[in-house]
């Protein structure tokens, strides 16, 4: 499943979760009564009330955290920060995560959110991304329809605590009560008392992720603490301030987990940090069918050649019918999937080996894949914080492992990834998407986004605020239809300084742009760099797709913070330069045996006079892998060198002899 395509509504008979809108049920039940406050005038009095009438309904959440954990003799700093990893407290306005987790505690009803489901469409690119070998479209079989009990998490809520699953669904209080009582019974199973200390509760909180692994259970675990250790604080996205103070000398009890009766993962020498739970789940080498093969090729990467990005993808579909998929041989190919509900990460492909997940073979050949359960149309079908930190956590180690920078230029979104030649543009695909969340990632990537430029420097980096930031969106569930209202990482790009003008077109697209949750035409993502072009009150312009692109960008709400950075424009005498798909080798280079490739450029060019944003130089390449066998596989290296640019909403590469350089580097 490679995530969203050009136009979800094309292709019937996928599945997708509907959003489905409910109202805040009142948790008055729940709140201790204020305090009476002595009235000195009439109005005194009415401006107190509205005061105190303000203030509770900024921190009912809060309250409800401290009426549970003394209802289920829960320590509340442990309640907090077990909801805090699972939904950083937001609600969804009651929605479905991907994995059909409701509310704050993301308690889990596999069962309902999936009655209304539908499915999703695939998208029409060939995951491989190489001509020289004809594309692989296989069919795939539905996924079974088992559910585990960590997505039946709230229906045992229901009967622990008696309040009914629509409301456990629909009501934060009663939510994070039935959170409470799943922690308090596994607190119970394990023979430990309802201690106040929160040290006590480790074994719980494992137990608490629905893990059937000790590793799984440790690492999600690991991870409560380390909230507990750090202590946070936010507004949620119903306007709820919730707090949880720090702990830093706090020590987990972690022998506990030797009671908790889980099981062990077959690693099998996966490739992951020590500080996430990883399985082996290994995409099949194998022949079928009239000499074909799948689902990836072997490599000897990075001896051989450099790995030089990460692409992050949605999976479109959930965990279970995922992991059938990659142990299909007709199937595509990624390295690894990534699970919502705890964190678990599965390794199906070796770093060393070339898996088909990007749909340009010489992204293929230089990156390394990462699927996430979710999906890209669904705003609040949410990615988990659990998902996101193990996420980071195995991206840290890869960029370590492999010397990969920790920027947008490297770690890229699969729409970020150029379609290798013209006729593949339109097919390319768009996961994952505007709801996927790059500032947070990147600050638990440590690399947060943030002004590295002067006053008057001459780049941007892309930075909305992810909350505030909600443009709007069509085609989630119905053609021409508003998405949800929803925090994006996106800011959409016009063609003069005015909402009312044109949006900016992306010819290579070959059809007028739109607002559709799935058209990059005239959009731009968090942490992105791009050069300026103009200014225009609180307006900004940046060079795009060879054409001056128009975004808001007042000062009081930036959407773009200035940036230092390397830039390029067509060397002196040039009207304009060829835009690639792929850095290929001159056709000198190819040796005997190997089929030399076109360098053939995109319809795009840029024009003398406009400039954009370097992300790396690297020589042309070209591996040559058509057999199951490796005895004919080569790595071709030329002599021309080409430079990564950020040329529109994915990148693009230009080779070096027919640009200069400006700037300095970062």
């Amino acid at each position: 499943m490679r995530g969203s395509v050009t136009d979800p509504t094309s292709t019937p008979g996928t599945r997708r979760l509907r959003r489905t809108a409910v109202p805040l049920a009142s948790v008055a039940l729940l709140l201790p009564l204020l305090g009476a406050t002595p009235a000195h005038t009439a109005t005194n009095s009415a401006t107190n009330s509205a005061t105190n009438s303000a203030a509770s309904a900024t921190n009912r959440l809060q309250q409800a955290f401290a009426t549970a954990a003394a209802d289920y003799h829960v320590p509340q700093s442990v309640l907090l920060a077990v909801s805090y990893l699972q939904s950083r407290w937001d609600r969804h306005a009651g929605a479905p995560s991907v994995t059909g987790g409701y509310g704050p505690m993301h308690l889990t009803d596999a069962r309902t959110a999936l009655a209304t489901a539908e499915h999703f469409a695939e998208g029409t690119e060939d995951a491989r991304g190489d001509s020289a070998r004809a594309a692989l479209h296989p069919t795939a079989e539905a996924p079974g329809t088992a559910v585990p009990d960590r997505l039946r998490t709230l229906p045992k809520a229901a009967e622990l605590t008696g309040i009914p699953a629509d409301r456990l669904r629909t009501d934060p209080a009663a939510n994070v009560a039935g959170g409470a009582a799943l922690l308090a019974a596994a607190q119970k199973e394990l023979g430990e008392p309802p201690s106040a200390d929160p040290a006590e509760w480790y074994g719980a909180v494992a137990r608490f992720s629905g893990a059937d692994d000790r590793a799984t259970a440790a690492a999600y675990a690991d991870d409560v603490y380390d909230v507990l250790r750090t202590g946070e604080e936010r507004v949620t996205d119903d306007g709820q301030l919730v707090t949880l103070a720090a702990q830093p000398r706090l020590t987990a009890d972690t022998a506990q987990l030797e009671r908790a009766g889980l099981g062990t993962l077959p690693s099998d020498g996966t490739e992951c940090p020590r500080s996430v739970s990883c399985e082996s789940v290994p995409a099949p080498y194998a022949e079928f069918g009239n000499d074909d093969y799948g689902n990836h090729d072997l490599g000897d990467r990075p001896a051989s050649q450099r790995i030089e990005y990460i692409v992050i993808h949605d999976t479109e579909g959930a965990w279970d019918g995922v992991m059938k998929l990659i142990q299909d041989p007709t199937y595509v190919s990624w390295n690894y999937t990534i699970r919502s509900t705890d964190g678990l990460i599965a390794q199906h492909v070796k770093a060393k080996d070339v898996a088909w997940h990007a749909g340009n073979w010489d992204v293929n050949a230089r990156s390394i894949g990462i699927e996430h359960e979710g999906f890209l149309a669904e705003p609040d079908a949410w990615y988990t914080e659990a998902m996101y930190r193990s996420s980071a956590r195995l991206v840290r180690y890869l960029a370590r492992t492999y010397d990969i920078p920790l920027d947008r230029q490297h770690i890229l979104g699969h729409d970020n990834v150029p379609g290798p030649t013209t006729s593949t543009i339109p097919g390319m695909h768009t996961d994952p998407g505007p709801y996927w969340d790059w500032r947070h990632y990147f600050q638990l990537l440590g690399h947060p986004f943030r002004r590295t430029g002067g006053r008057h420097s001459a780049v941007v980096t892309v930075l909305p605020d992810y909350a505030s930031n909600q443009p709007v969106y069509t085609g989630c569930t119905t053609r021409g239809e508003p998405c949800a209202a929803h925090g994006s990482s996106e800011v959409r790009l016009y063609t003069d300084h005015d909402v009312t003008a044109p949006l900016v077109k992306d010819i290579g697209l070959k059809k007028d742009p739109t607002d559709g949750v799935n058209d990059l035409s005239s959009r731009v993502s968090t942490g992105q760099q791009y050069a300026l072009a103009d200014h225009w009150g609180d307006w900004t312009a940046i060079w795009y797709l060879g054409q001056k692109a128009w975004f808001h960008n007042p000062r009081k709400e930036p959407a773009a913070v200035p940036a230092a950075g390397l830039v390029l424009t067509p060397r002196a005498g040039l009207a304009s330069i060829p835009v690639y798909g792929r850095a290929y080798p001159e056709k000198e280079a190819y040796p005997a045996g190997v089929p030399a490739q076109s360098v053939v450029p995109l319809p795009y060019t840029i024009p003398a006079g406009q400039r954009y944003v370097v992300g790396d130089v690297m020589p042309g390449e070209y591996y040559y892998a058509v057999t199951f066998t490796t005895d004919s596989h080569r790595v071709v290296v030329g002599q021309d060198l080409y430079y990564e640019v950020q040329y529109g909403h994915r990148i693009a590469f230009v080779r070096a002899a027919d640009v200069t350089l400006e700037g300095s580097a970062r």
